[in-house]
């Protein structure tokens, strides 16, 4: 079991959860912090005037409740902002939601009821899952809208995911065995106000986008190991003078994946050898074309931005980051603005970029392979066909093209377009969640642009017939993938081969 509370989750922790389906466990000494804070909180706020638990909320939180309606205040912020647009986010998302919001809550600084936490884990460990939908947040009194449909589902109203069909909640809680929560003093703003939408996609964004970063490692080091390149380029001597840490790992992961290639040429062997240069014009290139030689440094940015966006959102995921914090230790209340979702969503910014210059990486270097003028090795299009007759991977190509070029036009940041609502008192806002699932469609768009190049080097590794030669680490991956895409010459539809290597990419990591 993965247990909550009471030590730092790790991405690690966080996929054993969403991916890996492993059940969670609550830590006791961490429950008994939460109690603490309740019970805290009950007694502090007592004759006192406390944000969000006597007082309505935002720019109406200058009107006092009065006591008999403080617990139907709790339920008019859950229902009233169960507002959201657009599509209902998978289970894995609201998976990946709830157990960023637990990790919240068992931080103990929330002031709510333990009876929280313990049904939201047994939420998880039963797979019933809240319906979220995308839009609505803006990410500034946190992901208010996505976590209101969350807190929604908890308190037993609304769709919920279960038995892999959305259903009533109410239902859902009935065949589990389980009792909807009874909201008590802040619960119903302790669960919508905090960064846990935008967290918990953005740690799934970041595991997707990490392993795209190693199929690109794979797929541009097939690509050079076919076309027989010289080894400088990715070699220890050149990477460690360029004092980067993502350079000198990508460089490492391609010498580890070439090191036994008998394709791959050493330039010492070839070019500073008297006998091989007694031409005055050579038909090799002395140098590669910048999609096959500056590999290291253009993936090397992307490994380190990625190691950033790690370091950052785990950082959240395992903050306070809803409003007001409940200090026991201090005995007092503050009131701020940890909700706000800046930090994921520049994140989110960054991790579509980078992810966007690996899409445009493996585009180039597909274009490479499938212009004959160009590489001077295989035909047309990798056309294993009758020339002019079949079109190999001519048709395929547009998609990848199309693809690319979307992603480049939704690498626009969401970052800089706050606006203003809420009567003004958000005006200046994250829109998080937005980053969020805008990057998850650059991710999704990267893999199929990624599987269409994979296609093509299958195609080029079959016409070049040298298999005995390639890398014993290139091979595998070969005929791991040739398995579910077959060699062809004659034409037919290629969508659902698309739809296949691109799924199989997505489950297995290429090393």
């Amino acid at each position: 079991m993965i247990t909550v509370g009471g030590k730092r989750l790790s991405l690690q922790d966080f996929n054993a959860v969403i991916t890996d389906s492993q059940p969670i466990t609550l830590d006791e000494a961490a429950l008994q912090q939460v109690n603490t804070s309740f019970e805290f909180l009950k007694q502090f706020s007592s004759h006192k005037l406390i944000y969000g638990i006597n007082t309505g909320f935002g720019p109406m939180a200058q009107y006092k409740i009065s006591d008999e309606n403080i617990l139907e205040l709790q339920y008019n912020l859950i229902r009233s902002h169960s507002s959201g647009g657009g599509n209902v986010l998978p289970p894995s998302q609201g998976k990946a939601v709830m157990l960023a919001r637990l990790n919240n809550l068992m931080q103990g600084y929330s002031g709510v009821d333990p009876k929280l936490p313990r049904l939201l884990a047994a939420m998880i460990n039963h797979g019933i899952i809240p319906c979220i939908y995308e839009h609505g947040g803006v990410g500034a009194s946190g992901d208010l809208v996505q976590l209101a449909h969350l807190a929604l589902g908890i308190i037993g109203e609304g769709e919920v995911w279960y038995e892999e069909t959305i259903q009533p909640a109410s239902e859902a809680f009935a065949k589990a065995g389980l009792e909807p929560l009874k909201v008590r003093v802040r619960e119903g703003l302790a669960l919508i106000n905090g960064t846990s939408a935008m967290t918990g996609v953005g740690l799934l964004n970041l595991l997707q986008a990490q392993q795209l970063l190693n199929w690109s490692i794979m797929l541009s080091a097939i690509t050079n190991e076919i076309m027989e390149v010289y080894d400088d380029h990715y070699s220890h001597e050149l990477n460690i003078v360029k004092h980067h840490t993502g350079q000198q790992h990508i460089a490492r992961q391609m010498r580890a994946i070439l090191a036994d290639s008998k394709l791959i040429r050493s330039r010492s062997e070839h070019l500073y050898n008297p006998d091989n240069i007694q031409h005055d014009v050579f038909e090799d290139k002395v140098q590669e074309y910048y999609s096959l030689r500056c590999i290291t440094q253009v993936l090397g940015p992307v490994y380190d931005t990625l190691a950033h966006t790690e370091e950052t959102v785990v950082n959240e995921l395992n903050s306070v980051n809803d409003n007001p914090v409940v200090d026991v230790a201090s005995h007092n209340i503050f009131h701020g603005g940890n909700f706000h979702g800046d930090y994921v969503s520049f994140e989110m910014d960054k991790m579509k970029i980078a992810i966007t210059k690996l899409t445009m990486l493996s585009e180039r270097q597909l274009n490479y392979l499938l212009n004959a003028r160009l590489n001077q090795k295989f035909p047309p299009f990798v056309n294993h066909g009758v020339l002019g007759l079949n079109f190999g991977m001519q048709g395929i190509q547009f998609t990848a093209t199309s693809t690319t070029a979307e992603n480049q036009t939704l690498s626009f940041p969401m970052y800089v377009h706050s606006i203003p609502n809420n009567n003004d008192n958000q005006d200046i806002v994250s829109m998080g969640f937005n980053a969020a699932q805008i990057a998850k469609k650059v991710i999704e768009n990267a893999y199929e642009v990624l599987a269409i190049q994979a296609m093509t080097l299958l195609q080029a590794i079959d016409y070049l017939d040298r298999h005995a030669q390639m890398a014993a680490k290139t091979m595998a991956i070969y005929t791991w993938l040739r398995e579910t895409f077959p060699q062809f010459s004659k034409d037919y539809p290629l969508y659902k081969d698309l739809a296949k290597v691109r799924d199989f990419m997505k489950a297995h990591q290429p090393f």
